[in-house]
């Protein structure tokens, strides 16, 4: 794709600075960028994108001059992805049914889906306009996928999942996989039957690898606009938030209810039956062992609040002094006791 930076402002909403003719064949990041690219830079990386190779730069509308041809938009990191996006579109793939996928009774699908090569398709499963199904996945039984869907390669979707409108599931995604759940008796573990569903609701994205579990009874749910990274495990009976972040290796036990606008960084781990409060935020390998408030900006394990925890590290980090410090005090006093004694 060719455009002139012209365009593109004019696409954009923003305004040029300097020569608005030069040719922008690419969009990339500022370390990567050559003499056709544009690229984008807020403080303090101003100076660098100034200095890279890039044609010209995305710079915030607070930039009145700039030495080398930019456009001044108001968010350069939205205005960037939008044209990722232009410049990088997905491609045009002919609707229709490949002849090795095998499509069970009373399944519906609009004339614009696209379901590749070696798809199975369950019983009573609807699939909603401009959905893909690339190959080798599986939509079990009931399965609900609504409009503008992307189900990437090797995707489980267990029976009765419902997906809405503009989900992506990224590829070995496992949704409604039996919950752990077992009753012990006599000290043999028994199966309790999983037969509730999982529902993900509007603009949802699933990482690589991660595990969403069908509910015992009712439903497990992602609300709309969560993110969900690879390698995520979210247990039977969650409810996720609106909007919120999953992040890698995170795993959500059991019955447990996260507000909107929460962030689980990685590694994070939660016990059971708890409620973690809307727009909260907990750091990486934080252990969330009972209930938190809206707001709570948690770290460790337990988890506690952030600056209490920083405290505890800053002490930890002094303690192998404090102890070196502590011998050497031990020693001068049995020192002084001894000469007491001699005395």
């Amino acid at each position: 794709m060719k455009k002139s930076l012209g365009e593109i402002a004019d696409w954009l909403e923003g305004k040029v600075l300097g020569d608005d003719q030069i040719v922008i064949t690419g969009v990339t990041g500022i370390d990567e960028a050559g003499p056709h690219d544009l690229t984008f830079a807020v403080p303090p990386h101003l100076e660098k994108a100034l200095n890279s190779k890039a044609a010209a730069v995305i710079v915030p509308a607070s930039v009145e001059s700039f030495a080398k041809p930019a456009i001044r938009v108001a968010n350069p990191r939205l205005a960037f992805t939008r044209l990722l996006t232009l410049f990088n579109p997905l491609p045009q793939l002919e609707a229709g049914v490949h002849p090795t996928a095998v499509l069970g009774k009373n399944v519906k699908l609009t004339s614009d889906v696209v379901v590749m090569a070696q798809v199975y398709i369950g019983d009573d499963v609807s699939i909603g306009a401009g959905t893909i199904v690339y190959p080798q996945s599986y939509l079990g039984d009931g399965t609900i996928i609504g409009k503008n869907c992307l189900v990437h390669p090797q995707v489980t979707l267990r029976e009765r999942t419902v997906l809405g409108d503009r989900v992506i599931v990224q590829s070995g995604a496992v949704l409604g996989g039996d919950g752990f759940g077992f009753i012990t008796v006599d000290g043999e573990h028994l199966k309790v039957p999983q037969v509730g569903n999982v529902v993900i609701e509007d603009d949802v994205e699933i990482g690589a690898n991660t595990a969403i579990d069908r509910a015992t009874t009712g439903s497990t749910i992602i609300r709309r606009g969560t993110k969900i990274d690879n390698l995520v495990h979210i247990a039977h009976n969650d409810i996720i938030g609106e909007h919120c972040f999953i992040v890698a290796q995170t795993g959500i036990s059991g019955s447990v209810t996260v507000g909107d606008h929460v962030t689980l960084a990685g590694q994070t781990g939660t016990a059971g039956h708890i409620n973690i409060g809307a727009n909260s935020v907990f750091i990486g390998r934080a252990g969330i062992t009972k209930d938190t408030p809206a707001n709570y900006f948690g770290a460790g394990t337990p988890a506690r609040p952030h600056q209490e925890w920083l405290r505890e590290q800053v002490a930890l980090h002094k303690l192998p002094e404090a102890l070196k410090r502590l011998r050497e005090m031990e020693k001068r006093l049995a020192e002084l006791e001894g000469k007491d004694k001699k005395a």
